[in-house]
């Protein structure tokens, strides 16, 4: 979850996926996508807490905290070319235009991050994130995920951009406004993404949001009975399906 300052409060970058995807065809999303291979055994400069605080937070492997943090940084530059990296450990690339062909390349699969920093003498700045939330797909669903959210501040100087084949539309948007698109039935939120944006609009800036103490407890929605109705059950889960847009309602009820 890339955040930024603007004039009414802290801002989210947000995607509406492409109606092609396999998941999440045409929802409104932060950036992400999935672990590879090389995430967590690859020999990275790395500033920032270590491994093995992540994954206390995250309550997992070090090996495994280390690809999810890597994965982060990495999908970040390839969604949306913001690059949580720089030539030194207390230092941040101000501009990543020159980075164009190796972000295809990543995106690609045909370079690595590992690679990627390597060549370009850069240190991955692992203190700019931070763990936020941890949601599992429901059962129910065909295609199953262990998620984690981190939450980072656009780095001074760089730009968001949609220049992904994953991304039909970007914007930036305070937590209130893509709230109320949705209720609108303007964007599709799935639970996750609107439970960020509940908590994210808490925050009055996004030194307060960075500075927050998170208690990670994995959420996985189950089917249960909600006034006669068999709908996901998850945390705030009855304002969620009241708010819930006529359009999506009967499509959406049972679904993660």
């Amino acid at each position: 979850m890339l955040v930024r300052d603007g004039a009414d409060g802290p801002e989210i970058f947000l995607q509406r996926r492409v109606g092609a995807m396999a998941f999440a065809a045409g929802m409104t999303v932060f950036p992400g996508g999935g672990v590879d291979p090389s995430d967590g055994t690859a020999d990275i400069a790395w500033a920032g807490p270590e491994p093995a605080w992540w994954a206390e937070q995250f309550a997992t492997s070090e090996t495994r905290a280390k690809a999810l943090v890597c994965a982060a940084v990495r999908e970040t530059f390839e969604e949306c070319g913001v690059l949580l990296a720089g030539p030194t450990a207390d230092s941040v690339v101000s501009d990543t235009t020159d980075y164009h062909e190796a972000r295809a390349r990543l995106e690609r699969r045909e370079l690595s991050l590992a690679s990627f920093l390597a060549e370009e003498k850069l240190v991955l700045r692992a203190d700019l994130l931070r763990p936020w939330a941890n949601w599992i797909t429901p059962v129910i669903e065909p295609r199953r995920y262990d998620t984690r959210f981190f939450v980072a501040v656009l780095p001074q100087g760089q730009l968001a951009d949609g220049a992904t084949s994953e991304a039909a539309e970007v914007q930036w948007r305070t937590p209130a406004e893509a709230l109320a698109r949705w209720r609108s039935g303007a964007d599709v939120l799935l639970p996750p993404t609107w439970s960020q944006l509940i908590a994210l609009g808490e925050f009055g800036s996004t030194t307060d949001i960075l500075a927050a103490r998170r208690t990670i407890d994995p959420i996985m929605p189950v089917l249960a009975d909600l006034d006669g109705k068999q709908l996901l059950s998850f945390p705030d889960n009855r304002r969620y399906f009241a708010d819930l847009p006529d359009a999506g309602r009967l499509k959406g009820s049972a679904r993660p």
